[in-house]
């Protein structure tokens, strides 16, 4: 067991050895404290959770960009600067080696989403105050429980994202391919969605696309295409099965070394 800690922290010390890393690191604290002060000098009245929610969800989405980038370079990196087959002459499983790389991702997205969870509520209530929720939060939530509801839909999706990030790294060794797959998985699901729901076709409710966007179901009552929460979550637990089985599946049957 020690080993194999020493393995993943191996793995952290590759990500946090970058200086890209840092860089989008400090793009993430950077961008929300300036888009707040300017809000508290320009805002004739600002409100403390519509700028959480404003900043929240940008910063999400870069996290989510800068993940993928993360999850294809774990694996497809390792193939690319033949450092790969250092890995295989230590003492260690290739489920192994794989896990680890995994782990040092998902602990990378949790620790970097909970770093900027705080720091937006913490600067938001420095500059602006607790006040009350305004037309950012949905009625029937506290402004505190809406907020950390739609983090933890929103580390699902990043789960997911990046987890199809590191399967396509695995799979096909091209960290490109996977960070152009995924971000437009990402950035272009609203648009696709919206063509797939002109299709009345049962099947149409099992694509991944569909299923993003989960903050939309903390709307009291409301529905995606009469299916709840639970269905999307569903869905979505199965493709993160799938991704996470095609990956160990390849890495394992592959001539790693060759």
């Amino acid at each position: 067991m020690a080993d194999f800690l020493n393995l993943v922290r191996n793995e952290n010390m590759k990500i946090y050895y970058r200086v890209r890393t840092w860089v989008m690191s400090a793009i993430l604290l950077v961008l929300p404290l300036a888009m707040s002060i300017i809000g508290r000098f320009v805002d004739d009245s600002p409100n403390m959770w519509s700028y959480v929610m404003l900043e929240s969800g940008l910063m999400t989405m870069l996290l989510s960009i800068f993940a993928v980038v993360m999850a294809a370079d774990s694996v497809a990196g390792e193939f690319l600067n033949g450092t790969i087959k250092l890995l295989l002459i230590r003492p260690w499983s290739r489920n192994k080696i794989l896990l680890s790389k995994y782990l040092a991702l998902l602990c990378y997205i949790v620790l970097n989403l909970a770093v900027f969870f705080a720091l937006t509520l913490l600067l938001n209530f420095v500059l602006f105050g607790g006040g009350d929720s305004g037309s950012s939060i949905p009625s029937g939530w506290s402004p505190f429980g809406y907020v950390t509801a739609w983090y933890g839909l929103n580390l699902i999706e990043m789960a997911v994202v990046a987890t199809m990030a590191f399967m396509i790294s695995s799979v096909f060794r091209s960290g490109g391919l996977a960070i152009g797959l995924s971000i437009f998985a990402l950035l272009g699901s609203g648009i696709i969605s919206s063509l797939l729901s002109l299709i009345d076709k049962p099947w149409i409710d099992y694509v991944l696309f569909m299923h993003f966007g989960l903050e939309r179901y903390l709307n009291a009552g409301e529905l995606f295409r009469g299916h709840s929460l639970g269905f999307s979550l569903g869905v979505l637990a199965g493709y993160y099965v799938l991704f996470l089985a095609l990956s160990w599946y390849v890495f394992n049957r592959r001539d790693v070394a060759a």
